[in-house]
């Protein structure tokens, strides 16, 4: 079946229509959502949720505007995007089990690991408490700094000040330029 024989089909919401959508644009789209969500489980509740917006939102589709590939590839996109936002994902991503890490002790060429080799952490304990706080959040846990002002409670553009302040103290003691 051709796009142009499914699209009325999808107008008409025919019960077969969403099958043969789904058959025909399942692999590409979720190439492109792979392409930004990793995790194999996320990017599959992703899809399903594209092919329901798709399904519901065909009278926003207007083929003057554009391909149908291309609306469909940019809600992929989009929503791709949105769940990458989304604080419960964001959450999600922090709490991972330290399982997900053992692989990276193994490993002695990676980064983390040479950065590990060097006692990063022990420069960083000699900073004062308030630069612990902000580089353990933000360099270790992940937090953005929105997050971090928040979780300090204290405004972004002191988080800001303060982390820019205490990296270059850390310079300082690394002896790095």
């Amino acid at each position: 079946m051709t796009q142009e024989e499914l699209l009325p089909l999808i107008y008409k919401k025919d019960d077969r229509a969403f099958t043969l959508l789904y058959d025909m644009y399942s692999k590409s789209l979720f190439g492109v959502i792979s392409n930004l969500i990793k995790e194999r489980e996320e990017a599959e509740d992703v899809l399903q949720d594209v092919f329901v917006k798709i399904w519901k939102n065909i009278d926003s589709y207007s083929e003057d505007k554009g391909r149908f590939y291309t609306w469909i590839v940019n809600i992929a996109r989009n929503s791709s995007i949105d769940k990458l936002r989304s604080k419960g994902f964001n959450n999600s991503q922090k709490n991972l089990s330290a399982d997900n890490f053992v692989h990276l002790l193994d490993d002695n060429t990676r980064l983390n690991n040479k950065i590990d080799s060097i006692g990063i952490q022990e420069f960083v304990k000699k900073l004062k408490p308030k630069c612990i706080k902000i580089i353990d959040l933000l360099f270790f846990k992940g937090f953005t700094q929105q997050e971090a002002s928040d979780e300090l409670e204290i405004p972004l553009g002191t988080v800001k000040t303060q982390n820019r302040n205490c990296i270059n103290e850390l310079r300082n003691l690394l002896q790095v330029s």
